[in-house]
């Protein structure tokens, strides 16, 4: 409930607004009686809220259903999915996708786009994703708005200005990706942009592994290995917005030069290139080598099942110090090792238990991700995010549009 002496009035509504979206884009259909008791607040100003936002063609209401309770029959109220969308894009190592998603985070419709690996003008992708969008929208109808555009990308984001400024993996240094994207799509919306974990966290907080908790690490990575943290509650961006960047620790000051420029960081131990320099396998192998590593590893194959063991245990060293650091309540494992957590998680936390302080190993749980495409969602919460932190962005219609 948002209701502090000296606030204003309208502060404290648009508090109280972005409280009820939030509640039913992450969670679903509710009743006013439902969101009275989940919000705190009086079912007088839960309704008036409700009015608000049907108003803006936020939300809807079905009719009044009696549930058994005692009391007056409560109406369901659901975010309209006909009317709100977002862009979402995903800028991988090796391939990039566009998607639209609806208010209430279901996914529209979905292009993706495989490349070859190695390092792909800015321009030439740009232009790429351009043409993924020009599809997606050309196929909403009139009826839609286009409230704004989230990226997610493989790479060091200021989130100030969209600005990416080093995405090793492709090639890029100090590249304008949000000038270059507003000049190509002529949307006059936000454009929000993200590293692909910090897109990934906001995901799995929102509709994945982490919901409901406030404090939590994820781990993600393929050719690079990048990190989310969230802190009561909150997303750790840090002054420039390039916190997380945890594949960068130095694990191991005598070991392998990374990508950065420096020697010894994590993810020259627990990324894709080492895993396949670990089981023998070429390191520019991508994919392929990865399936085949797996699928030895399930054969039973020792040399497959060592390299597993390995990886784990470097997982587990850098596991350990942001444990200590961080006090998370959960670690999750999104891209390439959640489909390595059914394999290391054993040796991981064997070894985990041995790098936290006492007690705090007992509270932390490490996880795989839930959702297949995590940076792809949560470059759609991005653009959602606008919206729902104040709702009353959106005027409210002129002439009312039936449900």
């Amino acid at each position: 409930m948002i209701d502090h002496v000296g606030v204003g009035h309208d502060a404290v509504r648009r508090a109280n607004l972005s409280r009820v979206l939030r509640r039913l884009h992450a969670d679903g259909p509710a009743t006013r009686a439902d969101l009275t008791v989940s919000s705190g607040l009086n079912r007088s100003t839960i309704g008036a809220l409700v009015t608000d936002l049907a108003s803006r063609q936020l939300v809807t209401e079905g009719e009044a259903r009696a549930t058994g309770a005692p009391g007056r029959p409560s109406p369901t109220v659901s975010v309209r999915t006909d009317r709100c969308v977002v862009l979402a894009l995903d800028i991988g190592v090796d391939s990039i996708a566009a998607a639209t998603f609806v208010l209430g985070g279901s996914r529209r419709r979905l292009l993706r786009i495989d490349r070859p690996r190695g390092r792909t003008p800015i321009d030439t992708t740009v232009e790429d994703l351009g043409a993924l969008a020009d599809d997606l929208l050309g196929d909403l109808t009139r009826r839609h708005r286009l409230l704004g555009i989230g990226v997610s990308v493989v790479g060091l984001v200021r989130t100030t200005d969209g600005l990416v400024h080093a995405a090793p993996n492709l090639g890029w240094q100090d590249a304008p990706l949000a000038g270059l994207l507003r000049a190509r799509l002529r949307r006059r919306v936000p454009i929000q942009i993200a590293n692909d974990a910090d897109a990934g966290v906001l995901a799995e907080r929102v509709r994945g592994a982490g919901r409901g908790v406030d404090d939590l690490v994820y781990v993600s990575g393929e050719v690079g290995v990048g990190g989310g943290v969230i802190v009561g509650g909150r997303p750790l961006r840090g002054t420039g917005g390039y916190a997380g960047e945890i594949g960068h620790m130095s694990v191991d000051a005598a070991g392998l030069p990374c990508v950065c420029g420096a020697v010894g960081c994590w993810e020259t131990r627990i990324g894709e290139s080492a895993l396949l320099r670990l089981a023998g396998e070429p390191e520019d192998g991508g994919r392929e080598a990865v399936d085949r590593v797996l699928a030895a590893a399930d054969a039973g194959d020792e040399g497959a099942l060592g390299a597993l063991e390995e990886l784990g245990r470097w997982l587990s060293i850098g596991l350990g110090a942001l444990v200590n650091i961080f006090d998370p309540e959960l670690v999750i494992l999104g891209r390439l090792h959640a489909r390595l957590h059914p394999y290391v998680s054993h040796h991981a936390e064997e070894h985990l238990a041995t790098r936290t302080l006492v007690g705090r190993r007992s509270a932390v749980r490490v996880v795989p991700a839930e959702l297949d495409d995590s940076c792809l969602v949560g470059a759609a919460e991005l653009a959602f995010e606008p919206i729902l932190a104040d709702p009353t962005s959106v005027r409210p219609a002129r002439v009312a549009v039936s449900a």
